[in-house]
């Protein structure tokens, strides 16, 4: 599957209806950006079961704001609609492939249980 683009408008609706959602905040004039495009979109067509997206930070700042993004590129992943990896940074192909396999792999049960016992 290819990447999408996801905008403040379709964000919330685009965790709701996909179980694995990664987000890739970018910009065109950022030159690790543009290395890190073609490994992301290379990684979206063999994990067809996940969805990749993309945000343009110069024309969603408001989201890129709200997400608290202070550097790019920077890859979040969200699992059940829950953030569960974020990071700045280009990734190679083996760094993305190692964060889509631990997210792929995450038990959120557990995750959440764990969470509940340190923050009662």
């Amino acid at each position: 599957m290819a990447t999408i683009d996801i905008t403040e408008q379709n964000f919330a609706e685009t965790l709701e209806n996909n179980e694995i959602v990664f987000v890739d905040f970018w910009a065109a004039w950022c030159g690790p950006c543009r290395m890190f495009a073609p490994t992301y979109g290379a990684a979206a067509e063999r994990h067809a079961d996940i969805t990749f997206a993309k945000v343009d930070t110069e024309a969603e700042q408001a989201l890129a704001a709200a997400a608290g993004i202070t550097s790019i590129p920077t890859l979040m992943a969200f699992k059940d609609k829950t953030l569960v990896f974020s990071q700045p940074g280009a990734l190679n192909s083996t760094g993305l492939e190692e964060v889509i396999l631990g997210v792929k792999n995450l038990d959120m049960d557990k995750l959440r249980a764990d969470s509940a016992q340190h923050h009662p």
